[in-house]
């Protein structure tokens, strides 16, 4: 079984969302301390990379990460080519079989540089919402920091997929990906009052 790695690498100086914590790692306890081990300190968004949205991160009454169902974020995922798109909706999506399928994976490639955060995103418009969830999906994952647009306060796709049963899983690295059916294995960190997690996300194929 070949497992391709999707996450975005956690590094100093990486691209985050404007305003947002940069993410930050060094040795606050080296060796030379300690005597005998290196222990790092972390300081990062609960949004920094390959993460997951919990419904708390646009909705105060909405659930936090620790009381989501695990069971979302492992499983058959069918990743399809969106690549040139400005936004998907329902008829972008409307010549897939999605029979059986319960996780896509949006694949865009609209994020070119890596070391800038991008200007602007394919999105998710929000009639998508219901016509996946009709179709049986729990869960969207793609390849842009966002299923809105960068400059969205009213965060329109975020509600309408939370409203409809569709859990978030944004930033995931899909440039050597071919479109197709895989297991994805994308879990969340146990934050109890967290309104998203970095996830290290993997795809298995047979």
């Amino acid at each position: 079984m070949r497992i391709y790695d999707i996450s975005r690498k956690l590094e100093n100086g990486m691209p985050v969302w404007p305003g947002d914590t940069p993410f930050q790692y060094d040795v606050s306890w080296p060796m030379e301390e300690s005597g005998s081990v290196n222990v790092g300190r972390l300081e990062l968004s609960t949004h920094t990379g390959t993460h997951v949205d919990a419904p708390f991160h646009f909705d105060n009454n909405g659930k936090r990460i620790i009381e989501l169902d695990l069971n979302l974020y492992i499983g058959p995922a069918r990743v399809v080519d969106m690549e040139g798109k400005d936004s998907i909706g329902p008829a972008d999506v409307k010549g897939i079989n999605l029979d059986g399928v319960t996780r896509i994976i949006f694949k865009t490639l609209a994020w070119k540089n890596s070391d800038l955060f991008p200007e602007k995103i394919p999105h998710i418009e929000p009639e998508l919402a219901p016509y996946l969830a009709e179709k049986g999906i729990r869960l969207i994952g793609l390849d842009v920091p966002s299923v809105d647009p960068i400059d969205s306060k009213e965060l329109l796709a975020h509600h309408s997929l939370n409203q409809h049963g569709i859990h978030i899983l944004e930033s995931l690295l899909l440039d050597e990906i071919e479109p197709g059916d895989y297991e994805l294995i994308a879990l969340p960190l146990p934050l109890v009052e967290g309104d998203g997690s970095p996830v290290r996300a993997i795809l298995r194929k047979n």
